[in-house]
């Protein structure tokens, strides 16, 4: 997938240790000595997630953990994120000729429509090989092996697609598929790396959908606190602080990194394209602008152009 920065994250992905706050809530404190003690800054409604620096003790020998927004939250009140540790994989020669399973469990069979094969039932985002494809019985029918068969409805593959207009000979850019819910990351014509995702759950022009058309990245940022405080009309609010490996390609949409689901392959979001931390991590690196060292944001220039996005 060319040359890429080193990784700052850690095994999952996540670039430092992510929480929840869990069905009490959560008060935050200014001052980690008076913590528990003191009259709390912040207050935390429960499934808000936040991001954690470090610990320490504070009154009555409590843990509490410094978020990065400057407050210490009760350790006790938080519940550790787990974000999918799926990963999408890097096409041999260009190849575009695996897939993933997308259902909890995909039935085997022996033929389209054929006998059952029990004992080769594959398990969720499992890799297969996409070997044939054939319809019987009003269905489509994917031959993964020699002797199996899945019906195509439990399966996500990604398909060869052209490069938009817009771009250069063999520049970079992203192929977002909502039918298939499959990622593409190409340079040229040549696909480099593909995954899973998860778009919006909206669709034509309500807010909720994943914008179609040709962009580019307008910003790319180390993390962004996404949330939906201000909609004096949402039924549920939620807030997700410091959501890792961001590029915004249309206004507030963008491909990130989403550590709160494992839904991937299926429509998800509330309008952005959610990939695995460790994907978002892998295309954040790849993607332009490219991120100086030490820096947490970048704008593209003249000369560093955001990534294309097609979105189709």
């Amino acid at each position: 997938m060319g040359a890429e920065a080193p990784r700052a994250s850690n095994a999952d992905g996540m670039p430092r240790a992510y929480f929840f706050v869990g069905t009490d809530g959560a008060l935050g404190y200014a001052a980690l000595e008076t913590a528990g003690d003191s009259a709390p800054v912040a207050e935390l409604q429960p499934g808000y997630a936040v991001s954690i620096t470090t610990t320490g003790r504070g009154a009555r020998d409590a843990t509490f953990g410094l978020t990065t927004k400057g407050f210490w939250l009760p350790m006790n009140d938080l519940r550790p994120a787990r974000p999918s540790t799926f990963q999408g994989y890097a096409p041999d020669h260009g190849a575009l000729d695996r897939g993933w399973v997308v259902a909890d469990t995909a039935s085997a069979y022996a033929a389209p429509s054929g006998k059952r094969l029990a004992s080769s039932d594959r398990r969720r985002f499992d890799v297969i090989a996409i070997l044939e494809r054939r319809d019987a019985k009003g269905k489509q029918w994917i031959r993964v092996d020699d002797v199996t068969w899945l019906d195509a409805r439990d399966v996500r593959a990604p398909e060869l697609a052209p490069p938009p207009a817009e771009a250069l000979d063999g520049e970079r850019w992203i192929d977002v598929e909502l039918a298939t819910q499959v990622l593409t990351a190409y340079e040229g014509k040549t696909p480099v790396f593909t995954t899973l995702t998860s778009t919006g759950i909206g669709k034509g022009l309500e807010p909720t959908a994943t914008p179609p058309g040709v962009h580019r990245i307008w910003v790319k940022l180390l993390t962004s606190d996404m949330d939906n405080l201000e909609d004096v009309e949402a039924k549920r609010y939620y807030a997700m602080l410091d959501v890792p490996w961001v590029l915004f390609f249309q206004k507030g949409f963008g491909l990130h990194g989403a550590f709160w689901h494992s839904s991937f392959g299926h429509v998800r979001s509330h309008g952005c394209v959610n990939l695995t931390p460790l994907d978002a991590e892998r295309l954040f690196f790849w993607a332009s602008p490219r991120l100086p060292a030490g820096w947490t944001a970048a704008l593209p220039t003249e000369y560093d152009r955001g990534t294309l996005v097609r979105v189709r």
